[in-house]
């Protein structure tokens, strides 16, 4: 590889490293809108985001996969049970606990809200062939797990 390769291929590589987290603020700012529009707050979204991958899940799961203390996550589910997007529901395995699961009404209003992005992500993604799909997937993949052992470093470092 010529020096001048490896210039263009830095130089690449440093525009993708602003781009990712440019990308990663436009999504942080729509959750906030969606949050909005739904009247709730950018972590019940977020909680709503982890039922819909997660399925149904105790108060604590759900504290833990929204980084919320089980207090702030009580108030969260309050919030959702009102805005009729989630509900309390006994775990059929154990009838001492409660899960909490999203309601229709919820699933539709999320889906509703996020509608636009995902039909221009379809478009967009049409552009690309299925070896670079391929190679975009490895690379949100990666970028997910990155992001989830930083979360988790600095929740555990000093």
């Amino acid at each position: 590889m010529t020096k001048a390769d490896q210039g263009r291929e830095e130089l690449l590589r440093e525009v993708v490293g602003v781009a990712v987290p440019n990308w990663a603020i436009r999504v942080v700012q729509l959750n906030n809108v969606v949050a909005t529009r739904l009247g709730v707050t950018d972590t019940d979204v977020q909680c709503l985001h982890a039922l819909d991958r997660h399925g149904p899940a105790t108060p604590g799961e759900l504290a833990k996969l929204v980084n919320l203390t089980t207090g702030s996550a009580s108030r969260m589910i309050d919030r959702l049970v009102a805005a009729d997007c989630v509900r309390r529901v006994p775990d059929p395995t154990d009838r001492r606990r409660v899960l909490i699961e999203p309601t229709q009404h919820g699933i539709d209003r999320v889906g509703q809200a996020y509608a636009g992005l995902i039909t221009r992500t379809r478009d967009d993604l049409d552009d690309f062939t299925d070896d670079e799909l391929r190679v975009v997937l490895r690379f949100v993949t990666a970028a997910e797990e990155s992001t989830a052992n930083e979360v988790h470093r600095l929740q555990t470092g000093p």
